[in-house]
């Protein structure tokens, strides 16, 4: 081997003082080793991998309940919408209005326009929350939002055409005795195939009893087409209209008031419409629930009071009567239009008879007219009509006015 050789084996072969050297790291670094590879410290690892793991899992956790604690709340509120605030309109098109309204100042709004802004003042009152929240929410977010409401307000009003469809057939039997009776589950045996329900349907303008009319409206004969344009007998006192005076018992229906009573306060109450307002079950579920509330007892509640709803409304008995009249008819799906019958404008014409009165005297009418609904649901409550003049006349006021007087005089004669 040549010198040359020799001096690339020494250059590439480490020399003893390097090793020595290199050997002097090596405990510092099997110290490092052995304590990361210790059974110990493997075993504080895995446990802290776990607590990291648990905790991510809670978190999740949590996410996931809070997403579904808010979806269901979001169910929840919608299932009031179409109740109170609009049957057909979405939260879209009251929103929509509102916005157009505030971004163009318009004076000269039409009928429709005007429902739909008003729709939307009962929807901030109905959902105090909304305005807030939705000033706050992604867009994406708001359009969840909207959805969830929209399918507790479908999901509402499903369950209240399958409660009544149940209830109304009982109803009519009961005060009708129809041969047959009014099949519970098969809707085909109503509408105007069935004299009853004939007679509750039949427009307010033509007598039923007359075989001609009757003949008439079930071959839709010129005349005879009934329409929403005709407000139909259940929705009249006695189930009877004058032709000289249309207004007379209108909305005074019995199975109008059964209906909303089923619907807004529940089943048992509906049994009890024949008072003058005492609403003994009404005013008894109310003592119940609150005494529930201070004693921490669980006690369903019924929707009046889940949506805070103290008085009648006009859209709420709006959706009523298209409620019970989709009941009384022999179609079995819930859709908007039932053959020549629009239950889009029969709605809207029921919301404008309350909500657009011609004048004074009119509005005085209906004033009194919703007072007589909130009697017969809610019980008697004559405090809030109390004219300032007669409580300064009750004792309490007139006390507190002859003490004064008295103190005034002990001052004046010192």
């Amino acid at each position: 081997m040549s010198q040359a050789d020799g001096s690339m084996f020494h250059a590439e072969t480490p020399l003893i003082g390097d090793r020595e050297d290199d050997d002097d790291d090596l405990p510092s670094q099997q110290r490092s080793e052995s304590l990361q590879t210790s059974p110990q410290s493997t075993f504080l690892q895995a446990r802290q991998r776990r607590k990291i793991t648990e905790l991510e899992g809670k978190i999740e956790l949590k996410k996931g309940m809070s997403i579904i604690s808010q979806t269901n709340y979001f169910l929840a509120q919608g299932r009031g919408l179409k109740r109170v605030v609009a049957l057909f309109d979405t939260v879209e098109d009251l929103v929509a209005e509102n916005n157009r309204r505030y971004d163009d100042n318009d004076e000269d709004a039409t009928l429709d326009q005007d429902r739909l802004e008003l729709g939307y003042s009962i929807l901030t009152k109905t959902l105090p929350w909304f305005l807030k929240k939705t000033s706050d929410m992604e867009h994406d977010d708001y359009m969840c939002m909207l959805k969830l409401l929209r399918q507790g307000a479908d999901g509402a009003r499903g369950d209240d055409t399958s409660k009544l469809k149940t209830l109304v057939s009982d109803w009519v039997n009961r005060e009708f005795r129809p041969n047959p009776p009014i099949d519970v589950d098969d809707k085909h045996s109503r509408g105007f195939t069935s004299d009853a329900c004939g007679k509750l349907l039949c427009p307010a303008e033509l007598d039923w009893n007359d075989p001609v009319v009757r003949a008439g409206i079930r071959d839709r004969s010129d005349g005879h087409i009934v329409t929403d344009l005709s407000f139909p007998l259940f929705l009249y006192d006695k189930y009877a209209a004058d032709p000289e005076n249309l207004e007379e018992g209108l909305f005074k229906g019995k199975i109008l008031l059964q209906g909303y009573k089923a619907v807004f306060t529940s089943p048992s109450s509906a049994k009890d419409v024949e008072g003058d307002g005492d609403s003994a079950d009404v005013i008894q579920n109310n003592r119940r629930a609150n005494k529930a509330v201070l004693t921490g007892i669980k006690v369903k509640k019924h929707v009046a009071q889940i949506i805070k709803m103290e008085k009648v409304t006009p859209r709420s008995i709006a959706y009523i009567a298209c409620q019970v009249r989709f009941s009384l008819s022999s179609v079995t799906s819930w859709r908007s239009v039932d053959g020549d019958f629009d239950y889009i404008q029969f709605w809207r014409i029921i919301v404008d008879f309350f909500e657009r009165p011609p004048g004074r005297e009119a509005q005085h009418r209906v004033d009194k007219l919703l007072e007589w609904w909130t009697r017969k649901v809610f019980g008697r409550s004559c405090r809030e009509c109390l004219t300032n003049v007669v409580k300064a006349k009750m004792s309490v006021n007139a006390l507190a006015r002859q003490r004064a007087q008295i103190d005034d005089a002990t001052f004046d004669s010192n």
